[in-house]
């Protein structure tokens, strides 16, 4: 299957990192290689465009889309190792910093991945198919109050209890081992909405946050990624879950910082130092058109943060 992905607010990703053409660029969520394409038109020779991605197909499909551009490296692996990436292709600093997290259109189309909730398929979800985790074991080991936890707080699933219970009522009688099975169980603990789209999407959505580790090492993996920042050089996150979104929005006011000084004080005494500056007060979501043309860019954010 070719690898289709149309990258979200394009033009606002290129203008947020204010791209100067000699610079080192990191793409940390390289996928089809939509935003590192324009990267890449913006930068001349001398520049160099690092493209991580955890997913080897992502990879590939980015080097075919890339082939005409000679100053990129392609490094399989997680944005969360950021530090360590650097420290290997032995970069110390970059000049800019490009997020754009969740799955890709290409991984939730190809259905023998087991992101989509449509067809049977084998319950997989990973992006990285050499780690161990997969949806299957997330669903037939994890115990009820862990798996109602993680729909409820990765899925927003107001039924996320009962669809827990279900789920480990069907599995005391047999594996549950395909998307189908699951759809099916989740189908019978969920009344049809039709506003709300399928039943089964919230359900799977926290599944694959699980099972890919997407929330928990965000906040960390913003600072570091602050951290590998040279002056003046910009992060930009583009986030389309709630807790993504708190989680980068706290990294960069924390990295913000503020002075806690009396403001009678003349001058500062507590030691602040700010990191840098946060661009967006409020996060650039996608024009009205863009969303139209693009339903997956609706729950889209953007945010920047420049370092000092």
């Amino acid at each position: 299957m070719e690898f289709k992905h149309k990258p979200v607010m394009l033009q606002e990703c290129i203008q947020g990192l204010k791209i100067k053409k000699d610079g080192i660029y990191v793409d940390g969520t390289l996928g089809g290689a939509g935003h590192s394409k324009e990267i890449l038109k913006n930068l001349s020779k001398k520049g160099l465009l690092i493209g991580i991605d955890k997913d080897e197909e992502a990879l590939q499909a980015a080097k075919n889309n890339l082939k005409e551009y000679t100053n990129v490296k392609y490094i399989h692996g997680n944005h969360d190792d950021i530090k360590k990436i650097l420290r290997k292709i032995e970069i110390e600093q970059v000049d800019g910093i490009l997020l754009d997290l969740g799955v890709s259109s290409y991984q939730l189309d190809e259905r023998n991945r087991g992101f989509s909730y449509l067809g049977e398929n084998e319950l997989d979800m990973r992006m990285d198919k050499t780690q161990t985790l997969t949806a299957k074991e997330v669903i037939n080991k994890y115990s009820e109050k862990d798996l109602a936890n993680i729909i409820f707080e990765y899925g927003e699933e107001k039924f996320s209890k009962r669809i827990a219970r279900n789920i480990c009522d069907f599995r005391k009688q047999t594996t549950i081992n395909t998307t189908k099975q699951l759809v099916e169980i989740i189908e019978k603990s969920v009344p049809r909405n039709k506003k709300e789209g399928h039943p089964a999407k919230r359900t799977f959505q926290a599944i694959r946050i699980e099972v890919n580790n997407e929330i928990k090492p965000l906040y960390n993996t913003i600072r570091d990624c602050i951290n590998c920042l040279k002056q003046q050089g910009r992060l930009c996150v583009i986030t389309f879950h709630s807790l993504e979104d708190r989680a980068v929005k706290k990294a960069f006011i924390e990295a913000k910082g503020k002075c806690t000084c009396p403001p009678d004080l003349p001058y500062c005494v507590c030691g602040f130092k700010s990191e840098g500056e946060i661009i967006t007060k409020k996060p650039i979501i996608p024009t009205t058109k863009e969303q139209e043309e693009n339903s997956r860019a609706k729950s889209a954010k953007l945010r920047i943060f420049e370092k000092n």
